[in-house]
């Protein structure tokens, strides 16, 4: 099955590693349109050998497309997706849609099942990208002994928050150096040689948004009988997050076996030697589609209770490996 495929907010970060991973993965595409606002129309990117032009998504018939993957925000997902989905299947990569009982929020390896669905409204929504590896690496385990509770504190990397932020982390360091008084615009506080312990607006509770979504979209994808705590930070690294996650079951668990089951499980890597340099860091996972897992052991303040270290590209499995994931699995169960 050769396609046509459009990819929506095609010049920001997740658009770029769509049109990459697309390419890597050699996706069955007849012809690709590129679509961006029409600031950005006219842009030339290449894929495959080919230069392309940026369409104005005002100008745009979706109608031309199998499938449009979504890579520009909440903003645009709230008033383009819907259009778009009368005529094709949507993948969107915002927050938009992810808490819609009628759409499908899925992650392949955990629950490609939920794609029936698509059919409800055309749409399916990707993930929040620290979510994605986090459920990856706990799908097999939640299979063996059920998960009871979770506490998760996730190590998020500025390319999470756009490419004018990573930016701002190059410019602060550099000036840092040069003794320059630190402007923040896009975060609270000085990024470079810091870390900041908020992520999106603050709510009611005293939780921040992304730590709400942590929640929400884990007991969506994985389980609802699922208790969470968690706290979301951001920190001075450009590309990939790290998850520490303390993990309690249900029944008495084995560390051998557990290594054993994520060693095999879809998705996931294993690097865990109690050693120097014996683990993944957000440098080593860079441009990789595993979701690295490391420093596996036991909690001994409490049974059947263990803590994990998860490290992922948010760019790939956070975001765009993810997205192409979905419409490969639409694709192999025949949902397009």
């Amino acid at each position: 099955i050769i396609m046509n495929i459009a990819i929506v907010g095609a010049t920001g970060n997740v658009g770029r590693k769509i049109i990459e991973v697309l390419e890597k993965k050699n996706f069955p595409i007849s012809e690709l349109f590129l679509i961006a606002s029409s600031k950005s129309s006219g842009k030339i990117i290449n894929f495959r050998d080919t230069k392309l032009t940026v369409t104005d998504l005002e100008k745009f018939d979706f109608s031309k497309v199998k499938i449009a993957f979504f890579a520009a925000g909440s903003v645009i997902a709230e008033k383009w997706a819907h259009k778009a989905a009368e005529k094709t299947i949507v993948i969107d990569n915002s927050k938009f849609f992810r808490k819609d009982p009628n759409i499908p929020l899925v992650v392949p390896e955990v629950n490609s099942k939920e794609l029936v669905h698509v059919k409800n409204k055309n749409i399916v929504a990707n993930a929040n990208c620290s979510v994605i590896p986090l459920v990856v690496a706990l799908k097999p385990l939640h299979d063996l002994y059920a998960i009871k509770r979770i506490v998760v504190s996730t190590y998020q990397s500025v390319s999470g928050a756009g490419k004018a932020p990573m930016d701002e982390l190059l410019t602060q360091t550099k000036e840092y150096f040069d003794n320059k008084k630190l402007e923040s615009k896009y975060f609270t506080k000085q990024i470079a040689f810091n870390i900041i312990p908020h992520i999106d607006s603050f709510l009611e509770n005293g939780y921040t948004k992304e730590e709400q979504k942590t929640t929400d979209e884990v007991k969506k994808i994985l389980d609802k009988k699922i208790k969470i705590t968690s706290t979301c930070v951001r920190i001075p690294v450009l590309v990939s997050h790290s998850i520490s996650v303390n993990v309690e079951f249900d029944k008495k668990c084995n560390l051998e076996e557990i290594r054993n089951i994520l060693s095999t499980s879809p998705g996931c890597k294993v690097v865990d030697e109690h050693k120097d340099g014996g683990y993944i860091t957000p440098v080593e996972a860079e441009n990789k589609y595993e979701t690295f897992i490391s420093r596996i052991r036991q909690d001994d303040s409490q049974p059947n209770t263990i803590n994990l270290w998860i490290v992922s590209d948010n760019l790939l499995k956070g975001a765009a490996l993810n997205a192409v994931e979905i419409a490969e699995s639409l694709i192999k169960k025949n949902l397009h």
